[in-house]
């Protein structure tokens, strides 16, 4: 363990000018204190690490110290191989920079590692979109693309409802989202970084100029954010159920997760419960959306409230009664 995080932190102070201990500390996961322990041993076996002392300090490798330890191994070359998202790529307008890129790496691996490509190919292929969908890469998706990745800032018009609106927009990332495209960008210039779906783009051109990425922005973990925001501010309503034992444990299945592991946590129910769970206060998003979640559920679900939903699913249930009584 100890000598492959001497590794690291080798490459990590050849990839960058200076790091402080907490920079080095982050990425090691360690602490500063065994970052200096570190340090010291590199200097001990001859790995010329320089430390500088005070506020503006931090560690660096002294005289453009470069080391031969760079060569991938066959499960690195695997990971690296297996990171890219082909699809995504060819919409993004990527597809031919990304084949000459792992022709490339390719080339230069060592025989053994260089099977690594064909091997991931063969064993592993990333299918985004959902069942049921054709999906199409949105006309504007590459000079998005190409935005994103030159920080500049461009001059958008966009579907709103049955309107129009035109955004100056800082484009900081994109995301796929089981088949469908989403652009991540601060509008005008000022305020948080909003969420648009790419594929209501109706106009996209350069504004001419770049901006200063905000350096703190984590687009995973800004998306991890949004997205359950927008999942939970679509349950507007509740309702009340009985479910029995197998209720419970489909009910997850068919509804929102985690508003379903919720209602199930708060009526008391665990994995061992025996009888029918009592109460459950379930958000979901209408009561239409309800009563097509609950058919799924049979007879293992009961309505208690509200009497709208209760009666709609009994109608149902007489119905099906007629249709196989």
């Amino acid at each position: 363990m100890r000598a492959a995080r001497l590794i690291r932190m080798v490459l990590l102070l050849q990839s960058r000018p200076r790091m402080t201990a907490a920079e080095l500390a982050g990425e090691l996961e360690v602490s500063e204190r065994t970052v200096a322990r570190d340090a010291e041993a590199l200097s001990e076996a001859g790995i010329p690490v320089y430390a500088e002392r005070g506020r503006a300090g931090g560690y660096a490798l002294v005289g453009g110290y470069r080391t031969g330890l760079t060569g991938l191994a066959p499960e690195e070359a695997q990971a690296l191989f297996l990171s890219g998202v082909p699809g995504a790529l060819r919409e993004m307008g990527l597809g031919e920079a990304a084949s000459a890129a792992r022709l490339k790496v390719s080339a230069a691996l060592a025989p053994p590692v260089r099977e690594a490509s064909r091997a991931v190919g063969g064993r592993f292929h990333l299918d985004a979109p959902a069942w049921y969908t054709r999906p199409e890469a949105p006309e504007l998706l590459a000079p998005l693309a190409e935005a994103v990745w030159d920080d500049r800032r461009v001059a958008a018009t966009y579907r709103r409802g049955d309107r129009e609106v035109s955004r100056e927009l800082e484009p900081y990332g994109l995301v796929l989202k089981a088949g469908v495209w989403y652009l991540c960008a601060r509008a005008d210039g000022a305020g948080q970084a909003r969420v648009y779906r790419v594929d209501r783009f109706t106009g996209v051109r350069e504004a001419g100029t770049r901006f200063a990425r905000d350096t703190g922005f984590d687009l995973a973990e800004f998306w991890r954010a949004r997205a359950e925001e927008f999942a939970l501010s679509l349950l507007r309503e509740e309702i009340r159920l009985r479910l029995s034992p197998a209720g419970a444990r489909k009910l997850p299945r068919v509804t929102d997760p985690r508003a379903a592991r919720e209602a199930l946590e708060a009526a008391g129910w665990r994995e061992d419960t025996a009888g029918w769970v009592e109460d459950v206060v379930l958000p979901v998003e209408s009561l239409e959306v309800a009563f097509d979640q609950l058919l799924g559920l049979g007879p293992e679900a009961e309505v208690v409230a509200p009497p709208a939903l209760r009666e709609r699913l009994g109608e149902a249930a007489r119905r099906m009664a007629g249709l196989y009584g």
